[in-house]
């Protein structure tokens, strides 16, 4: 009995340190309160130090989250090497200076994400959920490696930290162009209509893997758009009704998913669908309060849903299904457990005092100002997105419980995960400069 907790606890020293180690990065960065460039390819600022340390937290607890892999042979030495080069890869990707070395981090986080899924999923169709990963995301970045040479040509350069230009090119060329750029990101995010491949890699992924997807590889998308802003600021101006468009209603249908979604893991999947739609309506406006609203909305989106992914998780280990028909009465036997549920569902549909509130309220107002009319949607996916939240809670908290439950599973490890993603998602409202200064 006690060679377990000997194994879990041994994981959670160095974690904690290591999370400990995140705060270091922020408070030297925010105390310059501007860039800091460290070499001629990486440079850091607020908004990279945010996400970094955001990787280090989520790997941290992607370690936590996946403790029963220590019981499997050779399994802990390869797995922790995933994770560790993919939160290399990341932290690359967040400090690189140089828009070639940031595409490349980009597509190489794809290797060790595909052989988490690969080589931890559940079912057979862990194989389909890897292709269709592979298949969206490197279809639409390729065109980004074209456009990239056509911005090296027209710049001299590829240095995010200086002036870059658009090229000289007739509107149609330069809208093909803008495409060309922005398309890998919009699908990395996922936007509306390219999010087929995120519900299938959730549901197939193991915990660790749904962790990442949710808490890190969907902000690469956002902040590559965040980077680029200045950089095509006019196209985005231009294309903003089409993509508002797509990306609010598109976030409207996937709430209404969600209501009908009998899947636990697919639920949480598609309400960050919907969260990214947000999040994109908000980022194209170009406003500095859209800005703010989509940082803090990355990092709020990416503590609360890699925490619901790895309490679902955990209750799919106390009852060997995610069906939300099975899975009920969880308050009649892990009561404790059932108060972090509520308190993750609620900073999901942005309860205070979460900053998921106030990155909606940068995001809808931001929203809102360049279009009166998008009230139609916003209104109607605020609600329900307090409705399919409610709705999780209710049909997995209350019932008659079903006879699979397991009542011997980690317990502890369940509550230090919930502890550990609602500290930051809470305690950073107040101080909130520390994310939204950059802009």
């Amino acid at each position: 009995l006690l060679l377990p907790a000997l194994q879990f606890y041994s994981v959670l020293t160095p974690t904690l340190s290591m999370m400990i180690l995140t705060l270091l990065p922020i408070m030297s960065i925010y105390s310059q309160q501007s860039s800091s460039p460290f070499s001629s390819m990486l440079f850091a600022d607020l908004m990279s130090t945010s996400l970094v340390a955001l990787t280090l937290w989520i790997s941290a607890l992607m370690l936590i989250a996946s403790t029963p892999l220590a019981n499997k042979p050779n399994s802990p030495r390869y797995f922790c090497s995933l994770v560790t080069g993919l939160a290399l890869t990341l932290m690359m990707a967040f400090t690189a200076s140089n828009l070639m070395l940031f595409y490349i981090s980009f597509e190489a986080s794809l290797i060790p994400t595909l052989l988490l899924i690969i080589g931890w999923g559940y079912q057979p169709e862990r194989l389909q959920a890897g292709m269709y990963l592979m298949l969206y995301t490197i279809t639409a970045s390729l065109p980004l490696l074209l456009a990239l040479m056509i911005t090296s040509t027209t710049n001299g350069h590829l240095n995010m930290t200086l002036p870059l230009t658009t090229p000289s090119a007739p509107f149609m060329t330069l809208s093909m162009w803008w495409l060309a750029m922005i398309a890998a990101f919009l699908v990395k995010m996922p936007m509306f209509l390219t999010h087929l491949w995120l519900p299938k890699a959730h549901v197939e992924a193991p915990v660790a893997g749904s962790m990442i997807l949710a808490g890190l590889l969907l902000k690469l998308g956002a902040y590559g758009i965040l980077r680029l802003a200045s950089f095509f600021s006019k196209m985005n101006t231009l294309f903003l009704p089409l993509i508002s468009s797509i990306s609010l209603w598109g976030a409207l249908i996937c709430s209404l998913i969600c209501l009908r979604q009998p899947d636990l893991k697919s639920l949480i999947a598609y309400s960050s669908v919907g969260h990214m739609g947000l999040l994109t309506a908000g980022l194209m406006t170009g406003s500095s309060w859209g800005f703010q609203g989509s940082l803090t909305m990355m990092i709020a989106h990416g503590l609360c849903s890699s925490a619901l992914f790895a309490i679902a998780n955990n209750t799919y280990e106390s009852t060997s299904s995610r069906s939300l028909f099975l899975t009920k009465g969880l308050l009649n036997i892990f009561p404790a457990l059932s108060l972090w549920w509520f308190i993750l569902i609620s900073a999901n549909m942005a309860a205070p005092p979460s900053i998921n509130l106030m990155s909606e309220i940068l995001l809808l107002t931001s929203i809102i100002s360049s279009s009166s009319s998008t009230l139609l949607t916003i209104g109607p996916i605020s609600f329900l997105a307090a409705a399919y939240s409610l709705h999780l809670y209710t049909a997995t908290q209350h019932g008659q419980p079903s006879s699979m439950f397991n009542p011997l599973f980690n317990y502890p490890r369940s509550i230090i995960l919930s502890m550990f993603h609602l500290l930051p998602l809470f305690f950073i409202i107040l101080k909130p400069d520390t994310i939204v200064l950059w802009s």
